[in-house]
């Protein structure tokens, strides 16, 4: 193995409640619609590409318009997290570091342009990644992302860690195995190792 690359949401923190936050201020005063978005309802959306969650908030809306409004809510979104910070899951940086000093890190994602950076800028974490690459970017599903990521880094034997069903599945997509981060979003049944908090990564690599 020589890299471990990483899912966001779920994975290496829980931002739902800030972007819960953000995405109904942005849908009641700027949109003028009476919603509210919960962390709950996050929960089920993150990991699906923007498109797709656009058209389960707003399904009376046709494509265009959902997409207009998603992309509001994600630019709100940003200017809350660099405004308020949100914090990461317990021991990252630490396991981070340890996990660096042998295997390149990286991470992969199905959110929209922007939400890396953010997270990077957030955490202070950029020192620890090689690359990134997120579905926003390509227009492509995360397990072609992955895919992309190991060959522009020339990767010989890669790991993903995620925490849905959706990661599982792009990780079968890929060819590389799944960690399953079973603290996270979603019930994945089959995978190649699980984690029950991010540290114990550094127990298994």
């Amino acid at each position: 193995m020589d890299s471990i690359i990483f899912d966001v949401d779920g994975t290496l923190w829980d931002s739902t409640e800030n972007v819960a936050k953000a995405w109904s201020d942005c849908i009641q005063q700027d949109l003028g619609l009476s919603m509210e978005i919960t962390a709950e309802r996050l929960h089920q959306l993150f990991g699906k590409v923007l498109p797709e969650i656009a058209a389960r908030i707003f399904p009376e809306y046709d494509k265009e318009t959902q997409l207009s409004y998603i992309n509001k809510c994600c630019d709100k979104e940003h200017e809350y997290l660099l405004k308020y910070g949100n914090p990461t899951f317990d021991k990252v940086e630490e396991t981070l570091k340890i996990l660096s000093e042998k295997y390149k890190l990286f991470i992969v994602s199905n959110c929209q342009s922007g939400y890396i950076e953010v997270f990077l800028k957030v955490t202070g974490l950029s020192e620890y990644f090689t690359d990134y690459l997120c579905s926003g970017d390509t227009g492509n599903q995360k397990g072609a992302n992955i895919q992309e990521i190991i060959k522009r880094n020339q990767l010989s034997s890669a790991v993903y860690v995620g925490d849905t069903l959706g990661d599982h599945q792009a990780c079968q997509e890929a060819g590389v195995p799944f960690v399953y981060a079973s603290y996270g979003f979603g019930e994945v049944p089959d995978f190649a190792y699980t984690i029950e908090q991010f540290s114990d990564l550094s127990k298994i690599f």
